[in-house]
């Protein structure tokens, strides 16, 4: 087991790696299902989207969805219609999975497969670039282009010497260590602008520094970075829950301030658990 905080967030990234057989479980499952979508429906373009594409997904694969966005032909949008899309979409994926509990949910059908989840994003061309996608929510189409979401991701991470990928995984970790509190989208999004024209020099430093500066970044508007107006922290929709937000990055950033103070003192085995405390048992423990 690691003996120092550089070894320790070393294997706390490879923790939380997606291995090669389980992502040939998921190429194989996303072009089986694309499959069904081109037999049944009139279909423009598809791809994978969401954290996969964008290399940001952590594991356990079980706990994870895989997004297919699908374009489908402009025959089948109507003004008022996203939930006539999404029942569209849901049974043609019905007619070929039997046994998989398949749901609606704002923006996707989802199949909920034993191992893992995946979620079918259907769309239609946006004039003037990007898409629309359905949100039975709001009742409304939506402005998005998860393409573009994947090149600034990748640029951002290149930029950032491939440091940027790993951080916002193990900020989703955190997320998931309070029970999700953010969208994962959101965590992405804050990550992206937080780090913008900054350098990340460790992971350490880096996730206290977004600790402490989403603080602030969460009480803003959080666009979509691939130039639509959409906010993507939209559902922090009162004060109530902007508190709370800032409340958990708080206890975050506190408890990371005091890690980095524990490992400059030398006490490594108090810095790790300081770690523990915001990731949970995926951080490895002392060695």
């Amino acid at each position: 087991m690691p003996k120092s905080i550089t070894q320790s967030f070393s294997s706390f990234k490879q923790n939380l790696e997606i291995t090669d057989l389980q992502g040939g479980t998921v190429s194989t499952r996303q072009k089986n299902v694309r499959g069904v979508l081109d037999n049944g429906l009139t279909v423009l373009d598809s791809f994978l989207t969401g954290s996969y594409s964008r290399s940001t997904m952590i594991a356990p694969l079980k706990e994870a969805d895989v997004d297919i966005f699908v374009v489908l032909d402009p025959s089948y949008y109507k003004k008022d219609g996203p939930a006539y899309l999404l029942d569209k979409v849901k049974g043609v994926l019905r007619q070929e999975y039997k046994t998989p509990d398949i749901s609606r949910n704002g923006q996707a059908v989802t199949i909920w497969f034993s191992d893992f989840m995946v979620d079918v994003v259907p769309s239609f061309y946006r004039q003037g670039g990007g898409y629309l996608i359905p949100n039975t929510i709001t009742k409304q189409w939506v402005e998005t282009d998860p393409k573009k979401h994947v090149t600034l991701f990748s640029q951002a991470n290149q930029s950032h010497n491939s440091m940027l990928k790993p951080v916002i995984k193990m900020l989703k970790c955190w997320n998931k260590n309070i029970s999700f509190e953010f969208s994962n989208f959101h965590i992405e999004v804050l990550a992206y602008h937080i780090f913008n024209n900054v350098r990340i020099d460790d992971y350490s430093s880096g996730v206290r520094y977004f600790f402490d500066k989403a603080r602030s970044e969460v009480r803003k508007q959080n666009p979509d970075p691939s130039g639509f107006s959409a906010d993507v922290g939209a559902y922090l929709n009162s004060e109530a829950k902007i508190l709370k937000a800032v409340s958990n990055l708080t206890t975050a950033y506190n408890r990371a301030v005091k890690a980095e103070t524990n490992a400059a003192e030398g006490r490594i085995e108090d810095a790790v658990n300081e770690w523990r405390k915001i990731f949970g048992s995926r951080f490895p423990s002392y060695g």
